[in-house]
């Protein structure tokens, strides 16, 4: 398990440091992210979410449940649907905004606003983390198979890469609300901590997860694909010329896919 900890708090570790990045461009950028740029942006994190899901989560899952004599789609369909659900629940009750939106969603709430547009990308970090922390948990149960580790450093790096537009994404409308720039940054930055807490949080059971491992990596995968396909690709896509959006999931899944097989 300590083994498991350590790469999954290095991993998620390393996710929180991108968005912290992204956040720190508050300080040498006075307006909000172009909007060109915002749809690449978006357009990028969905692609690599979904090729994250697939290779990182789904086939894993299957793999693992075919290696121990299972049938491999009951535990990745199943999976799938109860992180896909986990997500629509959470989506449902956890009052969010999100940024360019006026309409503000789930259960009715006094928040400020900037506490609305913070909760609304906290909602997709938790599935990232969470999908991080059990490719390094299902590493460290298998430790003869170097491929696992490979996969998990390659989901971390993928999911580090887009973290760092999503932390100027909350940063900088953030400081388009008039909060000063010290104080948007560090809530830019916080709001990638939920990915390291749920992603280290769920090592801590790994040893007892054993046996649902592969419902938990689709879960995760679900849960991601509900994000990808309620906000990012949607958002990405608002407005004239969509097609920016769609290049950016292109290009998004592709390096990702390339991460994932080249290291895994």
């Amino acid at each position: 398990m300590n083994q498991a900890v350590t790469w999954a708090a290095l991993g998620t570790g390393f996710c929180f440091l991108m968005t912290t990045l992204g956040a720190a461009t508050v300080f040498f950028f006075k307006k909000e992210m172009g909007d060109g740029a915002k749809k690449v942006f978006l357009g990028f994190a969905a692609g690599v979410m979904i090729a994250a899901s697939v290779w990182s989560l789904l086939i894993p899952a299957i793999e693992d449940t075919v290696a121990r004599g299972g049938i491999g789609w009951i535990p990745a369909a199943g999976g799938f649907v109860i992180g896909a659900l986990f997500l629509l629940l959470l989506d449902c009750i956890l009052p969010h905004l999100h940024p360019g939106s006026k309409k503000k969603e789930g259960l009715q709430s006094s928040f400020h606003r900037t506490t609305l547009l913070v909760f609304a990308v906290t909602l997709h970090n938790i599935p990232e983390g969470m999908a991080v922390g059990l490719a390094f948990a299902l590493a460290a149960q298998n430790p003869g198979e170097p491929a696992f580790f490979a996969g998990a450093f390659a989901l971390a790096l993928g999911i580090g890469i887009q973290n760092f537009p999503e932390g100027a994404a909350v940063s900088l409308p953030l400081r388009q609300e008039g909060m000063g720039r010290v104080k948007a940054f560090l809530v830019g930055s916080m709001s990638g901590l939920v990915e390291f807490i749920f992603g280290v949080g769920i090592t801590f059971f790994a040893a007892m997860i054993i046996p649902v491992m592969p419902w938990l990596l689709a879960a995760a995968a679900g849960a991601m694909i509900y994000v990808v396909v309620e906000e990012l690709i949607p958002e990405a896509n608002l407005g004239e010329h969509s097609n920016i959006g769609t290049i950016g999931v292109i290009l998004g899944f592709l390096v990702m896919m390339i991460l994932d097989v080249a290291l895994g």
